[in-house]
């Protein structure tokens, strides 16, 4: 297959995405608030550059006999008790005033936002800790906690400045716990963590991008009150010292002689309120342009061998087995105790085999997936006596430990296309950062890999697709361009969690038949989790059905039909309509509701929507049962026929006639 080089592609790119911040930019700056705010700032922030070069020397020149004078034209302020230029010392102040507090501002944001993404950076349960910390610190007045610290650190710039940047980091880091806990939910997220994108990486190059507007808003906003605060610290005198000033400072030196010279008071107050001001309503001014609400390294190569991993002992196993699972469950802490929504699911599966998972929402299919991807969020709990993907103990070590071999050898395909990418992020340059991460490429060679996978499921002009965001593509584009992602490795398992479901059914046969055709080529396994019941019977080799949590029936998809034997897989089965299915009778439907996992009742989870069931099914749990072909079955009844009421008489009849309830 031939290879193009792609050369990386240009921060200045003038892509659709670019062009519409810019113009959403654009959009604040013709807003009359907006572009009179933002004249404002920009007055303000080349004057704190330029005013101690042109008014330093009249601001500190003392003259003994032009004290506490009233405005002239040689002084249009008028002069302080010491003779000296009051809009000098306004103007030079500036600098002082505007630096100290943008200085302030950044450490409230650093601060803020290493509060706000401590659950991604150091996990769940120190996360818990931290926002216990952030929940206290929102509960005390900003102004109370900048005194507080003030004393702490002591008086001077420097006490002031951390302790305005230390008392805003609370409220700034309970807004950036909210946005980056919306991100790390999603899908690309996901996808970046089978790929081993670090921490670190994870929060930079996937979390921040994605809600760096609303930070930036906010950031702005709060300059203006750090400016606010840092002045009334200075005025109480526990800011800048003398013979240093600030407007706070000089608004404390001006009071003493209000009555004689009020401007040495009011100006500097004046010069405060309006540069609070002028911060203030420029990042209202982006906010309501942007639709925004203002309340709230090196990589490591691929190791030259995968066959030992740190923490998982490896034991010898038949070398055409992909996975092998036994006693998997799952575990979270509930109200009234755990919940286990995946309890004792055991299978194998090899190479080049299609697996297909079928269950109601609820059942634990994907559950099941992402305990074999190590996806399951740090508060639940994943124990079993054997989950091993090529020979190496998943359950042993961290998902560090296991970055590289899951990040090569195992693909996900999410069920979102929408979701399952960074939209901040080309989509070349997403599917790059996996050889990056996992191969040791440049980006140059990482690109042109990107666009030869591309190009291998199918997408066209591949290269130009390369440079475009997730929002240029269609469904069934983005769910070829994650296929792409997953084979930029070479995968021994492809996890599809309802790859189709958000797509029609043209697109849905194209990505079915593009799996297919990586299975064939690569001798790829592949575990498709599916609603679709005619589907997984037609792709896949073998067809597991879960309930309640654990797997029911293991049987070939091509008895996936009358030859199933346990109640609840002909209930899914009769549900399908077919071109032979009698109009003139209700739809089937399986009676009841699903179990819920913290419910799940004594013996068979499916008795109380079973019409076999019998008193030996609400009290004993059946069994999995393998026979010598090699099908399972967990039921006291499998393969007995099912019977319902007609009128007194009790009837048998076959499958396809079959009415499991009127859904009432």
């Amino acid at each position: 297959m031939a290879v193009t080089t792609l050369a990386p592609p240009r921060a200045g790119g003038n892509s659709p995405r670019r062009r519409g911040k810019a113009a959403r930019w654009l959009a604040v700056l013709r807003q009359p608030i907006g572009a009179s705010a933002g004249l404002l700032v920009a007055a303000l922030l080349v004057l704190a550059v330029i005013a101690p070069w042109l008014w330093s020397d009249r601001a500190d020149l003392v003259d003994t006999d032009q004290m506490l004078l009233g405005s002239s034209a040689a002084h249009w302020l008028g002069t302080d008790n010491l003779g000296r230029d009051l809009l000098a010392r306004i103007l030079v102040a500036t600098r002082l005033s505007i630096g100290l507090a943008l200085t302030a501002t950044a450490i409230t944001v650093v601060v803020g936002l290493l509060l706000g993404a401590a659950p991604v950076l150091i996990g769940r349960r120190g996360g818990r800790l931290v926002t216990s910390v952030i929940t206290i610190g929102v509960a005390f007045p900003g102004l109370l906690m900048a005194l507080f610290f003030a004393v702490i650190f002591g008086v001077g710039e420097r006490g002031a400045v951390l302790a305005i940047g230390l008392a805003g980091a609370p409220a700034f880091g309970r807004l950036s716990q909210t946005l980056v806990a919306g991100i790390a939910e999603r899908d690309f997220v996901a996808a970046a963590r089978v790929a081993g994108v670090g921490r670190i990486r994870l929060l930079v190059r996937h979390i921040l991008p994605n809600i760096a507007e609303p930070l930036i808003v906010n950031a702005t906003i709060g300059a203006g009150g750090a400016l606010l605060a840092f002045a009334g610290l200075s005025f109480l005198g526990l800011g800048v010292q003398a013979p240093g000033y600030d407007w706070g400072r000089l608004l404390g030196d001006g009071l003493s002689g209000i009555y004689v010279q009020p401007t040495a008071a009011l100006a500097p107050g004046v010069a405060v309120v309006i540069a609070g001001l002028a911060f203030n309503l420029f990042g209202e001014a982006v906010a309501k342009g942007m639709g925004l609400s203002t309340t709230s390294g090196r990589t490591r190569p691929l190791r030259a061998a995968l066959k030992k991993l740190r923490g998982g002992a490896k034991r010898e196993t038949d070398g055409d087995v992909v996975l092998d699972v036994h006693d998997l469950s799952v575990t979270f802490a509930g109200a009234d105790g755990p919940v286990r929504p995946v309890r004792g699911v055991s299978f194998t599966l090899r190479r080049g085999e299609a697996v297909g998972v079928v269950g109601e929402s609820g059942s634990g299919k994907s559950l099941t997936a992402h305990a074999v991807a190590r996806l399951i969020e740090e508060t639940g709990q994943v124990d079993g006596q054997r989950l091993e993907f090529l020979g190496s103990d998943l359950l042993g070590g961290t998902v560090r430990t296991h970055r590289d071999l899951l990040g090569t050898s195992l693909a996900m395909v999410f069920q979102d296309p929408m979701t399952s990418f960074n939209p901040t992020q080309r989509i070349g340059r997403q599917l790059a950062e996996v050889a990056r991460q996992h191969q040791g490429m440049t980006w140059n060679k990482a690109l042109a890999r990107a666009v030869d996978r591309l190009r291998a499921v199918r997408v066209p002009a591949a290269e130009r697709r390369s440079r475009q965001y997730p929002h240029e593509f269609s469904g069934g584009m983005r769910q070829r361009a994650m296929i792409g992602m997953g084979v930029m490795g070479n995968p021994a398992l492809i996890i599809a969690d309802e790859p189709t479901t958000a797509l029609d059914v043209t697109v849905q046969r194209e990505v079915l038949g593009l799996l297919q055709a990586i299975r064939a080529a690569d001798h790829v396994a592949v575990m498709l989790i599916s609603h679709d019941v005619t589907v997984v019977g037609q792709m896949c080799d073998r067809v597991m059905v879960m309930y309640a949590g654990r797997i029911v029936e293991d049987l070939p998809a091509s008895e996936l039909g009358p030859a199933a034997r346990h109640p609840y897989t002909r209930a899914l089965v009769a549900a399908v309509p077919n071109m032979r299915t009698d109009l003139r009778r209700p739809l089937a439907v399986i009676p009841g509701r699903p179990v819920l996992p913290a419910q799940v009742p004594v013996g068979c989870a499916f008795a109380p929507r079973c019409p076999l069931a019998d008193d030996r099914c609400t009290r004993e749990d059946p069994p999995m049962v393998t026979d010598p072909a090699g099908r399972r079955v967990a039921c006291w009844h499998a393969g007995e026929p099912i019977t319902r009421d007609a009128g007194n008489a009790r009837t048998r009849e076959p499958l396809g006639n079959l009415t499991f309830g009127n859904g009432k």
